[in-house]
């Protein structure tokens, strides 16, 4: 089935807008936690319009401090804008566990993710699937707290 970007992108939305309240009014009793992973809120800077941008994501890997993201965009062959937002933007805050961090993000090299990988895969399998449905790479995003 071939879903119109447009509409892809307005599930997404919802989808996120929905998340985000719930963790809000149940003050993070719920919403924290999806398939055995930590849900963060992801704030970047938009690359064009300068304004905050605020993304509920999954993190598959931590490792120590460093968050792992994946960029799969449920296997779409366009990167995520959160994505593009923090290539333009290193620095982003995160939301984790209901405290704030700053960090910087940047995308694994090829080393890092092929040793994250099979680790993102462990925890969440459908991140496979979702690599064979898209003819782009899915980038990996490691985010390391900001000293200070």
């Amino acid at each position: 089935m071939n879903v119109p970007p447009r509409l892809v992108d307005f599930g997404f939305r919802i989808l996120n807008a929905v998340h985000r309240s719930v963790v809000r009014v149940t003050a993070g009793r719920l919403g924290r936690h999806a398939f055995g992973m930590e849900i963060i809120e992801l704030i970047t800077v938009g690359r064009r319009s300068g304004r905050l941008h605020s993304t509920m994501l999954t993190v598959p890997v931590i490792e120590g401090v460093v968050l792992v993201l994946v960029a799969s965009k449920g296997g779409d062959d366009r990167d995520p804008d959160w994505l593009k937002n923090l290539m333009a933007h290193p620095k982003i805050q995160v939301i984790l566990r209901g405290e704030r961090r700053d960090m910087v993000a940047r995308v694994a090299s090829p080393e890092e993710y092929a040793r994250l990988w099979p680790q993102v895969v462990a925890t969440y399998k459908s991140y496979d699937a979702y690599r064979r449905r898209t003819a782009r790479a899915i980038p990996l995003v490691l985010c390391t707290p900001i000293d200070g």
